[in-house]
């Protein structure tokens, strides 16, 4: 594929305007992209074992992987997602791979690479660490910038176009990798934080509330704020409806599929692709600007929605 940016490109993979400006320049033509839905279940389906580290697959069976993200790029992902989630050198630390992150993250965003069209993009994924920072944990701010620090840059120097710091619960540790990404690299960063909701309104599991996230991200440089994960699509529509008024910037909403039931010892999504439609559509009319899926969510569950944000885009 050859590049037409008028920098002389040899191709689409090495052009420096398409990897860094695009993304956001497509965001800002009011165009609505549709990221990928699950990776860690979708692998589980696929044969990935409960006790093992899902970034690992990586590099034991990538021809899984890449059919994964082929299959989402079918099914219509402007955006798919390396499978980076547990990336991390403390992640991967549990599973006696965490000398192993570069090679991982490489290797990873190579897989997504070689089935992405021109036209798409690249996420890199970057969840949180599992550790809790001082003075509640034993972890520093230091060492938390060093653990995402070491990850982004290897997901940076792959190539990825954007970097989603995703499923985050502590505020400090959000801020931590945004800095990371607008210190370390030049790419834009899409940050979610996870809300569920109780007895006083949505919070995460650390506290923080939707107006609280959505302050913090956006004064440490988010590009992209947002909500994934979660109960289902009921609520991510109530966390987009408080959030939406709150912030002039791009919104992302990747839901679950409602809550895992077990059905005969497997864990089972009820919230189908025909069931969705309307809850996405509900999201869409809110103002979302990114459209995707988290837990749960398939191929058939993001094709329903492509056509959905066909309509929107028209």
């Amino acid at each position: 594929h050859l590049c037409t940016c008028g920098d002389g490109c040899e191709s689409i993979e090495g052009c420096e305007q398409i990897k860094m400006n695009n993304f956001l320049q497509v965001l800002q033509s009011d165009r609505i992209l549709l990221s990928d839905g699950s990776t860690g279940v979708e692998l589980q389906n696929r044969g990935l074992p409960p006790e093992k580290n899902p970034a690992e697959y990586n590099i034991s069976h990538p021809q899984i992987v890449q059919q994964l993200h082929k299959e989402y790029f079918e099914a219509g992902s402007d955006i798919v997602e390396t499978n980076t989630f547990g990336g991390n050198r403390i992640s991967l630390g549990h599973y006696d791979l965490q000398n192993r992150v570069g090679e991982i993250s490489t290797k990873s965003a190579e897989l997504v690479r070689g089935v992405c069209p021109p036209d798409r993009f690249v996420a890199g994924s970057v969840g949180p660490t599992g550790e809790i920072l001082e003075p509640l944990g034993t972890m520093t701010t230091q060492d938390c910038y060093d653990v995402f620090a070491e990850q982004v840059e290897a997901l940076a120097q792959a190539g990825v176009d954007v970097i989603f710091v995703e499923t985050m619960m502590a505020a400090e540790e959000a801020e931590i990798a945004i800095q990371v990404v607008k210190e370390r690299t030049e790419l834009p960063v899409v940050a979610t934080m996870t809300f569920e909701k109780g007895n006083v309104g949505l919070r995460t599991q650390w506290g923080v509330d939707i107006a609280t996230a959505v302050a913090r991200l956006s004064q440490v440089g988010a590009d992209v704020i947002g909500s994934n994960c979660g109960r289902g699509f009921d609520e991510m529509i109530e966390i987009i409806e408080e959030m939406r008024p709150l912030t002039t910037k791009p919104i992302i909403a990747q839901s679950n599929a409602g809550i895992p039931e077990s059905v005969n010892g497997v864990s089972v999504y009820k919230e189908t692709p025909e069931w969705i439609v309307p809850k996405a559509e509900k999201l869409l009319q809110l103002g979302v600007n990114i459209l995707g899926g988290c837990c749960g969510t398939g191929p058939n569950h993001i094709r329903k929605m492509r056509s959905l944000v066909d309509k929107f885009n028209c």
